[in-house]
């Protein structure tokens, strides 16, 4: 038990249990957000290279003619990687991905989530390696992006783990949405960087968008080893000392601030209820903790993983990953398109400018709000598209202003994504755990998120391909995105609850008292100090009932039979630890502190480091 090791007592004072928001918190969760530049650089890259006339006849053996920028002996519609390829080529990567985020949550439990994640930034460049030497390989291109994806796995789960557990409550929101703003950079730089390339005729046109991700490696692996490790890791390891030092310095506060240590006493009391609820069982016992309790129970760990696997399964089912993995290829296929690569720069463009709305929406409108009505804008978006595709936008019409509307469309769908699902669907993860699981949760989570965007990359092309054996739905495809979305919309509205402005404690303690429909309205009133008093106060008052009825003897509380601790807080004006209304904060820890291995005498209200 943690709190055996060190003891500690905290207030009730549910405006001390954090410290205010300082420019290094900002600046700490901000560097840590570039994570996502891996997620959403390749993302960028893979989508420009399949559609770059050197990579696609280095593949295909097709002849090309750079002056003229066409096909030679083919029909343009028909000068692409098969739909096998580009299948494989894309979907990897998330498969890697799927299996570096399972098993990032234990190793970030064991080592830590800095360590973790440095060793993610190493996979990932061993992973470049592999694909910038391979030529036409397509099993070592295929194997480097599965490795890259082992990394990416490490670094979109630890990442996610790492922001939630040192962001200040009031802006965890904001600050967690710049993984997602930083995923849309990733994009952005990718496609400018493509853009830059695709017209070379030798093997830079797709070695140098590769090659450009080492430096998000070497930028995020060098900066963890300044950044300080999680204060709740260091807690779960029952290492207090460390977990002050850290606080304090995410906080920007020192190490004997009060604040400091009435937040450390929150986590550390949290982290006893939770310990005491989790049963303590074998390694392959505890896996399967994460999916015990009851699926009526809001707080039970089954409906918080059900709620993080389908906040991440749903935004993947959007759509949104479709546009900017195929959109060039799917823009190609329109017709009236001179310039694919740029207009998938525009759309990449939309998606990084509309994405810093969530920093302030997120805190002010609330996580439930923008999941809902995020939702509902995506449904109407991506049914227009799909409806003046299957009109106006046929390719037989050769109508460029209905191709233009579409594409207009589009980008409006992707502003409500990058506002909403994008960022929102991470900030939930990171908050909706509790401590014993949560490395455990955002790693099955973040699992989720890449098993589905594995299937997309799988399916995607055979649905949109002209190619034999492929669906060629073309714009029809947004029919079954938007009604995806419909589904997306009823899941945030019955199983997601508002989250905002609360610290990670007050969530557990949220989702154990009402249900996702009435969260919004629900606000803390106790702290897991004083509860964790409060039951230890009520044991203690057992016993000494048992021990008074067994004995029939009278002399109360000052012969100290049971927790001496509550004499001195009489001596200190505490109210009877056996009367009505105790809740043993002050003083009232006879019972808890006895358990904790404290002098029950001692002053009540330190944090001994």
């Amino acid at each position: 038990m943690v709190s055996a090791l060190l003891p500690f007592e905290g207030p009730a004072d549910l405006s001390r249990i954090e410290a205010p928001v300082t420019l290094k918190a900002y600046l700490i969760c901000a560097f840590a957000a570039c994570g996502g530049l891996f997620f959403g650089y390749d993302t960028g890259w893979i989508n420009g290279v399949l559609g770059m006339p050197y990579f696609i006849t280095l593949y295909t053996g097709y002849s090309y003619d750079y002056d003229r920028k066409q096909p030679i002996g083919i029909d343009p519609v028909n000068f692409g990687l098969p739909s096998s390829t580009k299948s494989l080529m894309t979907s990897i990567l998330s498969c890697g991905t799927f299996f570096g985020a399972l098993l990032a949550g234990d190793i970030a439990d064991f080592i830590g989530r800095r360590l973790t994640i440095i060793i993610g930034c190493l996979i990932f460049c061993v992973g470049c390696v592999l694909q910038i030497a391979s030529t036409n390989q397509t099993v070592l291109f295929v194997f480097g992006r599965l490795i890259a994806g082992f990394g990416v796995g490490f670094i979109s789960t630890v990442i996610i783990l790492y922001m939630s557990e040192i962001a200040p409550r009031k802006v965890r929101g904001a600050l967690v949405s710049a993984y997602q703003f930083c995923i849309t950079v990733g994009i952005l730089l990718a496609n400018c960087v493509v853009y830059a390339t695709q017209d070379r005729n030798d093997t830079g046109s797709y070695r140098i968008p590769i090659g450009v991700q080492f430096l998000w490696a070497l930028i995020l692996g060098t900066g963890l080893f300044i950044l300080p490790e999680s204060p709740r890791y260091h807690v779960m390891k029952g290492q207090l000392q460390s977990a002050a030092k850290s606080l304090a310095y995410v906080r920007g506060q020192p190490i004997e601030s009060e604040y400091i240590k009435d937040e450390l006493a929150e986590i550390v009391a949290n982290h006893e209820y939770e310990m005491q609820v989790v049963p303590q069982t074998s390694y392959i016992g505890s896996w399967v903790a994460c999916f015990h309790g009851s699926l009526r129970k809001g707080n039970s760990n089954i409906r918080r993983i059900i709620l993080g696997c389908g906040l991440q399964m749903w935004q993947q089912l959007t759509g949104i990953n479709f546009i900017f993995y195929f959109g060039t290829t799917f823009f190609q296929q329109l017709g009236t398109i001179s310039n694919p690569f740029f207009i998938s720069l525009i759309t990449t463009l939309v998606n990084v400018l509309s994405t810093p709305i969530s920093f302030v929406a997120v805190e002010y409108l609330g996580r439930r709000f923008l999941l809902i009505y995020g939702a509902m804008g995506m449904i109407i978006m991506q049914y227009i598209v799909a409806i003046v595709g299957i009109t106006a936008g046929r390719v037989e019409t050769n109508d460029p202003a209905a191709v233009r509307a579409m594409i207009a469309f589009i980008c409006i769908n992707i502003f409500f994504f990058a506002t909403t699902w994008g960022p929102t669907g991470w900030v939930v993860i990171g908050e909706c755990f509790p401590l014993p699981i949560r490395s455990r949760g955002v790693g099955i989570s973040t699992a989720c998120n890449w098993f589905w965007n594995c299937i997309i990359a799988v399916v995607a092309p055979y649905m949109v391909g002209s190619s034999k054996g492929s669906a060629n739905l073309g714009p029809k495809i947004f029919f079954i995105w938007g009604s995806l979305c419909i589904f997306s919309m009823l899941f945030a509205y019955f199983l997601v609850p508002e989250m905002k402005g609360l610290t990670l404690e007050q969530i557990d303690k949220m989702m154990e008292e009402v249900s996702p429909r009435k969260s919004r309205k629900w606000i803390p009133k106790t702290t897991y100090v004083a509860e964790l008093a409060r039951r230890d106060a009520e044991k203690s008052r057992q016993q000494w009932r048992d021990v008074h009825a067994a004995t029939n003897t009278t002399g109360g509380l000052e012969s100290g039979v049971m927790g001496g601790g509550y004499q001195e807080a009489n001596e200190m004006g505490a109210i009877d630890p056996y009367g009505p209304g105790t809740h043993g904060v002050h003083g009232g820890g006879g019972g808890y502190g006895n358990s904790m291995g404290r002098d029950p005498y001692e002053s009540p209200n330190t944090v001994r480091y």
